[in-house]
């Protein structure tokens, strides 16, 4: 048997804040989720906030010894002892971080003796020997029961030295993460125009590949190769996402290919959005924003923060005469919102206009 999954879920902004409380209380947490939603990562993540250092051990690969060390005979004293196990912080490493974490991934995946090594872990904070240093925090994550991987049923009491969650994929929460690790433009545009697309994963399913957050993440490493070929290209996204969203993809790269390059939007070169297919202005909306806070990174708060304002005014005046009011809108909200770009009123001719005709939506939607 293995374990049953919870009814109330969490998205992975409210998982970071529940880590965030059970960091200060000192609370070991439990994460259930789909393969690909990004457990570890938000664990990383909020490791990554304290300073911290994070030691990830995959339990479903395991031994008992593993966790309670192997065992060897001490002549000198003619007892059985354990020599310490590698792979846990030591006194030494550990005083070096604010705090460690210590992330015990697969947790339903082990064996039942690994599990068991890991309940005198969790609950006593020692196992054989080896005791856990005072800056140590502990968290632990696996897949649900419908998810048909290899899972043992955790026992009740391990269960219970957890707070225990489920995490759900969440579109708006993928988009912020996107954007902010620079996810490629034409992943980021496909998916926000077709946000189901983010996930299909189903555990019933007999293909390999299918779409997830982490296997879409692959797909912009391999589109950042720019000596692959279309074939081979397509290849690669249907064995990280699947065959059928490969070629809705590819289709949506194929149109893409057509749109005008953001530096010659934000010089003002270009005025004109020749392809009306309204998928690939998701695209072109994100490579403005790339665009814009790359050059806003380079002249902001310079002498040349005035080029900035220019090539921000071209921008809304092409938004203006090219996008729909829905794609204005995301547009400056994710300018604004996301990557926190200065758009003053003063020094934009186009800025009344824009804000004539949309700014009561942006308010609406920020709100």
């Amino acid at each position: 048997m293995s374990e049953i999954s919870q009814t109330r879920t969490v998205t992975p902004t409210q998982l970071k804040k529940a880590l965030r409380v059970a960091v200060r209380v000192n609370r070991p947490v439990m994460i259930y989720g789909q393969p690909g939603a990004g457990k570890s990562d938000i664990v990383s993540q909020v490791c990554d906030e304290y300073g911290g250092k994070l030691y990830d051990l995959r339990l479903g690969l395991c031994m008992p010894e593993d966790l309670r060390g192997l065992p060897f005979y001490n002549k000198d004293s003619g007892l059985m002892e354990y020599a310490p196990p590698i792979d846990l912080p030591t006194e030494e490493d550990a005083a070096k971080y604010p705090m460690v974490f210590l992330f015990l991934d697969e947790m339903n995946s082990a064996p039942p003796a690994v599990q068991g090594a890991a309940y005198q872990l969790i609950l006593n904070r020692k196992v054989g020997t080896y005791v856990l240093p005072d800056n140590v925090k502990i968290n632990a994550a696996g897949n649900r029961e419908n998810d048909r991987g290899v899972t043992y049923q955790t026992p009740k009491p391990l269960s219970n030295r957890f707070l225990n969650f489920e995490l759900r994929v969440d579109f708006a929460d993928w988009y912020e993460w996107a954007l902010s690790n620079k996810i490629d433009p034409r992943v980021v545009g496909y998916l926000d125009f077709s946000k189901s697309s983010l996930n299909d994963f189903d555990s019933k399913s007999q293909s390999r590949s299918f779409a997830t957050s982490r296997s879409w993440e692959f797909v912009s490493h391999i589109m950042g190769d720019t000596e692959v070929d279309t074939d081979t290209l397509m290849e690669l996204v249907s064995s990280a996402v699947g065959e059928g969203q490969a070629l809705k993809f590819m289709a949506h790269v194929k149109y893409a290919a057509k749109l005008p390059k953001p530096d010659d939007i934000l010089s003002g070169k270009v005025k004109e959005l020749t392809s009306k297919e309204i998928s690939i202005t998701y695209t072109l909306i994100t490579e403005i924003n790339y665009a814009l806070k790359d050059m806003w990174d380079k002249v902001g708060k310079t002498k040349d923060e005035d080029k900035w304002h220019v090539a921000a005014d071209n921008v809304l005046g092409f938004a203006m005469k090219n996008f729909s009011t829905e794609i204005q809108v995301l547009l400056l909200r994710t300018a604004m919102q996301q990557f926190k770009l200065p758009f003053t009123p003063k020094k934009l001719t186009n800025f009344k206009d824009y804000y004539e005709k949309v700014g009561k939506l942006i308010i609406k939607s920020v709100s």
